[in-house]
């Protein structure tokens, strides 16, 4: 019967109860008492009543009623005209004006609505008035006061109504927002770690598995005249691949890289020259200053593996004799640079990567740095050598996550990290 709710709340439900009690209730009421108290007309009042219940019901139990306006109009009309039979039977039948009043603001538009109330009002007061034999102005207080508060609860339920559906529709928007920022998150998210193992991979299995190949390869041109040399290189590639795979067994078990374990981030890059110039024909050294203070394990490992990208660009490239790698601070930054008296290049003409070449070096360390609100910096010209400077911000005090430190170590692990080899293009 509502058809201003398609799909009731429980609330309207039983409100809607609450109508067809009050309904029921009333004509009961009208009926019991004719009968009750002998009144010449009491069968045909009871037979009023009971008609007026009847078609009360059909309502509810018509579906057309719930879907068409016009239809409830109708039904409510033969409602109206079997009360006004009853009315003209009974002056009990008064009572009834007041849940109708609900039904004809219920069904009908607002203006309609208030003409029907208006209407049912006057008819109720001069029925009842017919019956008493003469009017006063008390007769009219009764439907006029009902009228008056069916109308402020059937105007004021409206307005809640409406609020809570304008509630309801901003509750909705929001869950689809959230749901559509978290599939972007989502999508971000992916599309980070990608970018991260990408990283990772250029930075270390990629460059360990070129310098076995060369490593592999040298042996091989030295295999017939010098089996010496040639075991030398695969020892050294046989080496490598162990890193790698500790490598790649640290990426599935996302820990730290093997080159950190044990040891202070001062620690791992002495490992890393060491193994550098013990691999290439090289002088790599390493100079920590400063009052250096404990990184968290993110930045201790962006600045290890820009310093194993950077090198593997001096050996290949530079045609360098030495390389220094700095670790310092420089006011509230940590720092790591690393120059060489290689032939330099110009910075503004690298070319593009390219996935069959390679070129990808410069873009990964300065995504690391980035990443962590640092900064990666390249100075160098033809001729004049490189020095490449990564630079990530510190949190004052004591540093922030629990990295093992920056301070030297008392003891350097002999054995060698992935190391890249001269004879590979970045």
């Amino acid at each position: 019967m509502n058809t201003a709710v398609p799909a009731p709340t429980p609330t309207a439900r039983a409100l809607t109860w609450c109508l067809h009690l009050l309904v029921v209730g009333l004509l009961a009421l009208a009926a019991g008492r004719a009968v009750a108290d002998g009144r010449p007309h009491a069968a045909a009042i009871v037979a009023a009543a009971v008609v007026c219940g009847l078609v009360y019901a059909a309502g509810p139990l018509l579906p057309r009623v719930g879907r068409s306006r016009r239809a409830a109009a109708l039904w409510l009309a033969a409602v109206d005209a079997a009360w006004l039979v009853l009315l003209a039977l009974s002056a009990d039948g008064v009572w009834v004006a007041f849940p109708l009043y609900f039904l004809q603001l219920h069904l009908l538009p607002r203006r309609a609505g208030l003409v029907a109330v208006a209407a049912t009002a006057a008819a109720a007061t001069g029925g009842y008035a017919a019956h008493q034999g003469s009017f006063g102005a008390a007769m009219a207080i009764g439907p006029s006061l009902g009228a008056a508060v069916a109308v402020a609860v059937a105007w004021g339920y409206q307005a809640l109504y409406r609020e809570s559906e304008r509630r309801r529709h901003l509750i909705e928007e929001l869950t689809a927002t959230r749901a559509d920022l978290a599939a972007a998150q989502h999508t971000a998210g992916v599309l980070a770690e990608r970018e991260r193992l990408a990283r990772e991979i250029h930075d270390t299995l990629a460059q360990g598995l070129t310098s076995i190949q060369l490593l592999l390869r040298a042996a091989e041109r030295a295999l017939p005249g010098a089996p010496e040399t040639a075991a030398r290189h695969v020892d050294q590639a046989r080496r490598s691949a162990v890193d790698n795979l500790a490598e790649a067994r640290r990426f599935v078990a996302a820990l730290a890289p093997p080159a950190l374990e044990g040891t202070t981030l001062a620690g791992a890059l002495e490992r890393l020259c060491a193994t550098t110039g013990a691999h290439h024909r090289i002088a790599v050294r390493l100079r920590v200053t400063g009052d250096l203070l404990p990184l968290p394990t993110a930045h201790e490992v962006a600045l290890l593996r820009i310093a194993q990208s950077a090198l593997s660009n001096t050996v290949r490239h530079a045609g360098a004799t030495t390389a220094e790698v700095t670790l310092g601070l420089l006011g509230d930054h940590v720092t790591v640079e690393i120059a060489d008296d290689g032939r330099g290049f110009d910075p503004a003409r690298l070319p593009a990567p390219d996935p069959e070449t390679g070129g990808f070096g410069l873009a990964a360390m300065r995504a690391r740095a980035h990443a962590l609100g640092g900064e990666l910096t390249v100075a160098s010209a033809p001729g004049r050598g490189t020095v490449l400077t990564a630079r990530l911000p510190l949190d004052r005090p004591g540093g922030t996550g629990p990295g093992p430190g920056l301070g030297l170590p008392s003891g350097l692990d002999p054995d060698p990290v992935p190391d890249p080899s001269p004879e590979a293009r970045p």
